[in-house]
């Protein structure tokens, strides 16, 4: 017990009993005050936000940040929700959307009085910028259980528990899971960094956190799809995002038809995984090898029958694998045959770096991250096809899960998980 642990109940130990018992609540009416000192001009004149400038709507038919280009940083936190009952369920969404509209508009910090707590941080200075954040909450099938909030007739009819594949290394794993998921991106990674302490602040008592892991995007290097930690363009083949019609097919859910739930229009699987990459053993690999592995070159990220990384490869003509092997990487996760053209995924992937692990090795690796349509028809069928590719000896899947992007906040008057949780 440290010092600070034997505080009287009136210090910090009694703040935080009391910010447990009621949190949710408490910050709904928080916000509403400091609109009303914002709205008497108690703030500093002529603050202005820094950060991109950049706004990414948060209203409309699907949350931002799947469709999204990917931002320069990004967290994903799991989280057990703790709400006590349905109702609190339902308090926690409505303080989920606020939050998440004010952050990702941005503007000025509203003011406090010195004898009150700080209505923020202040990590980020008096002006809130929008920085191209969005935040994209998701749920896991956990949160769906028989007895906590009555929701077992409602689960998205593709959502289970990320299972274990049998390259994956996760007997031991703390980082498998949630009930809820946070996916934060923003052009700056103290803008992440605030929006998740905020959020964490407003939810106290109807959320923990199980689980976090940061990432960043890479710059290209020199143009094109950025690069990994295996030193290969990443992200080459996606959808078309541009393209509606490629969209409801590939990433979309459509509520009432498969067995989804009317709620679930306009929603998305998420899939989440860390996976560890070996550098180590990687860089004594051979070029050849490596991009035989892959199925790219490694300078242009080009296909091993190409010679631009657009280039789409021509394996009809090549049906032996003389140029890109048959089980490269590239051609067993999309064949490009009409019988696997609907297994496609949206990937949005970042790169991460956490030290050493005990033994002294660099702990890096891909913060893999998907959205499809249907898990089973999409990613777990990719995933089969992986299965023992010679990239296994030098990539270490951890963590993970999957979850249900949910349907976007539809007008000023809407919440997250609103269709879920109507009465």
């Amino acid at each position: 017990m440290t010092m600070s642990d034997r505080q009287p109940a009136f210090g910090r130990r009694g703040f935080l009993q009391r910010a447990t018992a009621g949190v949710v609540g408490v910050a709904a009416l928080g916000a509403t005050a400091a609109d009303t000192a914002q709205a008497a001009g108690a703030v500093p004149a002529g603050s202005q936000p820094t950060g991109s400038g950049r706004v990414i709507p948060f209203e409309g038919p699907h949350q931002a940040g799947i469709l999204t280009p990917p931002q320069a940083a990004a967290s994903f936190v799991s989280f057990d929700v703790i709400a006590q009952d349905r109702a609190a369920l339902q308090d926690l969404f409505g303080v989920l959307t606020d939050r998440i509209r004010r952050l990702t508009a941005g503007g000025q910090v509203p003011a406090t009085d010195l004898a009150s707590a700080p209505t923020d941080s202040g990590t980020l200075g008096p002006a809130l910028p929008s920085d191209g954040l969005t935040v994209t909450v998701g749920v896991g099938a956990s949160l769906f259980d028989d007895h906590r909030y009555g929701l077992a007739g409602l689960r998205p009819a593709k959502l289970t528990a990320m299972p274990v594949f049998p390259d994956d290394d996760m007997a031991h794993s703390t980082e498998l899971h949630g009930d809820l998921s946070l996916q934060l991106c923003a052009d700056s990674r103290d803008t992440v960094t605030h929006a998740l302490r905020d959020i964490t602040r407003h939810t106290r008592g109807a959320i923990q956190a199980r689980w976090k892991i940061d990432g960043s995007h890479a710059a290209p290097r020199p143009t094109g799809a950025p690069r990994n930690h295996l030193g290969f363009k990443d992200g080459i083949a996606n959808p078309d995002t541009t393209s509606a019609a490629a969209t409801d097919a590939l990433v979309w859910t459509h509520g009432g038809r498969g067995g989804e739930p009317a709620w679930t229009e306009g929603g998305s699987y998420q899939v989440v995984r860390i996976i560890r990459m070996l550098v180590e053993f990687w860089d004594r690999v051979s070029l050849n090898e490596q991009e035989r592995m892959i199925g790219r070159r490694r300078d242009s990220g080009a296909p091993l029958d190409g010679s631009a990384e657009s280039d789409v490869p021509a394996y009809h003509a090549d049906p032996q694998g003389l140029y890109v092997p048959m089980d490269a990487h590239i051609r067993l996760a999309n064949p490009r045959t009409p019988a696997t053209a609907d297994q496609q995924i949206l990937r949005r992937g970042y790169n991460y770096e956490r030290g050493l692990d005990l033994d002294g090795n660099l702990d890096m690796g891909l913060l893999f991250c998907c959205y499809q349509q249907d898990v089973s028809r999409q990613f777990a069928a990719v995933q089969a096809r992986l299965a023992g590719e010679p990239l296994v000896d030098y990539i270490s899947p951890t963590g993970g899960g999957y979850f249900f992007a949910l349907p976007g906040v539809r007008g000023p008057h809407d919440t997250l998980a609103s269709g879920l949780l109507r009465r």
